[in-house]
């Protein structure tokens, strides 16, 4: 072979490698349409079928989802647009889920237009790849959305309006502390609190059970106008699962437990926002409280939207873990009095 011909094969070969290397996971892997079937469920209630209210909620209904998708389960926390229909979900092998929530007047009956993809960081590569799959929270500040990785201990800003399910996550600034907290029971919940708010651009992380010497939980206060750590009152050997905003000035906090004597437990505690401070421990009332007595499994996501009426509503969705022994759960509530 000439010398010239070794220049150009070596040239042909070095922008072939730099166009392979621009060509990212993100368009080699785009979104996959995927079908999910749902079985309806209209009574939570597995004893008495007529009963709709659980504590200050009221049953609207629910769904079990299946779905034939490999990485379809695990769902570990879920967003759901203000109108209740389209919603944004993360499984914790870091996969994206999205799609519409069909009704029947209050009644889900439904999941259309699903679709999941890989989460993606920095570099383009999914986050799982790195070892960055215990996806366990997502917060939603408008168009960006923030997600916690549970056992690295961090938490990646996805600009989410922009490029959608192509979004590549960037690691934020953390307090020192979250890397304390034990790997697998670290961020377990994520909530960005809006403009109107004293605490407006404040990013609420919750661990699952991250304890201090008093055997409560800790939580961080990520930038705002007062960051810093605060304790959530441990109770009943709850750990904590999720939170959302209960505007204007309320914090709802999802738990669950698990023995091997009583079963599973899920509930629902009420916190008021204007607790919450550096160095405060905050509490709250119980909402709702329910176990195997229930249609639950193990509710680890919770989303709050505005139904017909202005009236309040809770979505709740559970990981199965996948496993054949467990179930995805869609559940919904309505907050008596709003």
């Amino acid at each position: 072979m000439s010398r010239w011909r070794h220049v150009l094969v070596a040239a042909v070969g070095f922008f072939a490698l730099v166009a392979g290397n621009m060509r990212t996971p993100a368009a080699q892997q785009p979104p996959v349409a995927i079908t999910i079937a749902a079985q309806v469920i209209t009574s939570f209630d597995l004893r008495d079928s007529s009963r709709r209210q659980f504590g200050v909620l009221e049953f609207r209904g629910g769904l079990v989802l299946r779905s034939s998708f490999k990485h379809f389960g695990g769902i570990s926390a879920i967003r759901v647009v203000p109108n209740g229909t389209n919603f944004i979900a993360l499984s914790d092998k870091g996969w994206w889920l999205r799609g519409r929530i069909l009704y029947d007047g209050p009644q889900p009956i439904a999941i259309a237009d699903a679709e999941m993809a890989p989460m993606l960081g920095p570099d383009g590569r999914p986050l799982a790849a790195r070892g960055w799959y215990d996806t366990e929270s997502i917060a939603q500040d408008g168009g960006t959305l923030y997600v916690g990785i549970e056992r690295v201990h961090q938490i990646v800003r996805f600009n989410y309006e922009k490029d959608g399910l192509f979004a590549r996550g960037y690691p934020i600034a953390l307090p020192r502390d979250v890397r304390s907290l034990p790997s697998n029971k670290g961020l377990e919940a994520l909530v960005f609190l809006p403009s109107g708010h004293p605490l407006a651009g404040t990013l609420i992380a919750i661990s699952e059970r991250g304890l201090d010497r008093e055997g409560n939980i800790k939580a961080f206060l990520i930038g705002g106008p007062g960051p810093g750590s605060f304790m959530v009152k441990r109770t009943g050997d709850y750990d904590i699962s999720d939170a959302a905003v209960l505007a204007p000035d309320d914090l709802l906090v999802l738990e669950r437990k698990f023995n091997w004597s009583s079963g599973l437990a899920v509930r629902i505690r009420r916190i008021a926002l204007a607790g919450l401070r550096a160095g405060a421990l905050v509490d709250g009332p119980v909402l709702m409280e329910a176990d195997l007595r229930q249609e639950i499994d193990n509710v680890e996501g919770l989303s709050i939207h505005h139904g017909a009426g202005a009236e309040t509503v809770l979505t709740l969705i559970s990981d199965d873990n996948f496993s054949f022994l467990q179930r995805t759960l869609l559940l919904q509530f309505a907050l008596a009095g709003r």
